[in-house]
């Protein structure tokens, strides 16, 4: 997958979850999470088994959602011997920016003023160095636009 091609990921988010799993489901995080963090291609069995040791789950369970998440378009799958391997499309930081994206362009339909209003007054409470970061951030997109026009 390009990481500029939008993810094939559902329209709903779970707002109580925590992380990836917002936009993916909890096993499915928990695959990318291991995935990402071997770095290379990898068996089902492997997975599996890092998975295992934090969430009891079947072997087969964590197959289908492998292949689930090679139809989202977030993994690929290549035999290696005997045994499909599955490798990230995506780095965890691509991933995040392409689904943090597509998130807010989902939020601004509520309606940009109210929206911006509200990320700013949260951030603020949150992290205001971020907030800091945000207006660097606005100023540059300003610049850049007026030195297109």
């Amino acid at each position: 997958m390009n990481p500029s091609e939008p993810l094939r990921l559902h329209d709903t988010v779970r707002l109580s979850a925590q992380g990836l799993a917002k936009v993916l489901g909890d096993l499915e995080a928990r695959v990318m999470r291991v995935v990402w963090d071997l770095a290379r291609p990898v068996a089902a069995r492997t997975v599996h088994e890092r998975v295992l040791a934090e969430h009891s789950v079947a072997i087969h369970t964590v197959i289908t959602v492998l292949n689930k998440l090679v139809d989202k378009g977030l993994l690929r799958r290549a035999k290696r011997g005997e045994l499909l391997h599955y490798e990230a499309c995506l780095s965890e930081e691509e991933f995040r920016t392409q689904a943090s994206r597509r998130l807010m362009e989902g939020i601004l339909s509520f309606g940009p003023e109210a929206v911006t209003a509200s990320f700013v007054d949260v951030l603020a409470d949150r992290d205001p160095a971020q907030l800091a970061e945000l207006a660097r951030l606005v100023e540059r997109r300003i610049r850049e636009q007026e030195g297109r026009g």
